[in-house]
């Protein structure tokens, strides 16, 4: 075929993947209630003296057993480790006063994917970071609230930012705050500036702010959200407030 022209594919793909439809949701749905009940579980694996690799590996298998097909990311960033937005796991031993980060993804059997971000606290955490997780908590909720057909990506990730920046905390905020989600667990839409994409029913994504504060602590709070006719709907239901165990 000496005449033909390739492109792209994802030209073609990209907009009929953008948007869900109704089994591709309930596949969302059931993806998030799959990882759900994983953190419903973190409190009681987070134990002073493990270290970070332990209990990636308890998380790791609660994930299978919870019904995903494939374990896609664990991410358990303790202390200072998690000032770092993709820290993985280390040999760090988990300490009272820590905060950490619990980052955790994987892929149901029928190819959807789950992600969702919580952070917990083992006993009482450094007063900064708990201000500052306060002013977390309610710039997650508003981004999350403000999503619905026609806000733009960039404007839900301002929502978030301009009440981190006027705490005076925004500098700390230093990736995007969303990405879409479905057979893969990054595709498109992304939701940060620069991108004026509108949003439009069925589209899936991250909303997931957070501060890094470096060589001290780092927080992040993730849902899965879909933009509906009216408005948004959450797949993840867990507690947003900061968990202190202990």
């Amino acid at each position: 075929m000496p005449a033909a022209r390739q492109l792209p594919a994802g030209s073609i793909l990209g907009p009929l993947r953008i948007r869900k439809d109704a089994e591709e949701i309930a596949s969302l749905i059931a993806a998030g209630a799959a990882i759900d009940s994983v953190h419903e579980q973190v409190s009681e694996i987070l134990l002073p003296g493990l270290t970070e690799r332990q209990v990636g590996r308890e998380i790791h298998d609660a994930i299978l057993e919870a019904g995903h097909a494939t374990v896609d990311f664990v991410i358990v960033a303790s202390g200072p480790n998690a000032a770092s937005p993709h820290h993985d796991v280390s040999d760090r031993v988990i300490r009272e006063g820590d905060a950490i980060v619990v980052d955790i993804g994987g892929t149901m059997p029928d190819g959807y994917c789950s992600d969702s971000t919580r952070t917990y606290a083992l006993g009482e955490p450094d007063p900064d970071f708990l201000w500052m997780y306060a002013v977390l908590h309610e710039a997650q909720r508003a981004a999350v609230e403000s999503v619905h057909p026609g806000m733009t990506c960039e404007a839900v990730d301002a929502v978030a930012r301009t009440l981190l920046t006027e705490a005076g905390i925004g500098d700390l905020f230093i990736h995007r705050i969303g990405h879409g989600i479905g057979l893969q667990s990054h595709e498109e839409p992304y939701l940060v500036a620069g991108n004026a994409l509108a949003l439009e029913p069925g589209m899936a994504f991250s909303i997931e702010p957070g501060f890094y504060l470096e060589g001290r602590f780092g927080a992040r709070i993730e849902d899965i959200v879909i933009c509906t006719d009216d408005g948004v709907q959450s797949v993840n239901h867990r507690p947003h407030h900061l968990q202190i165990i202990g």
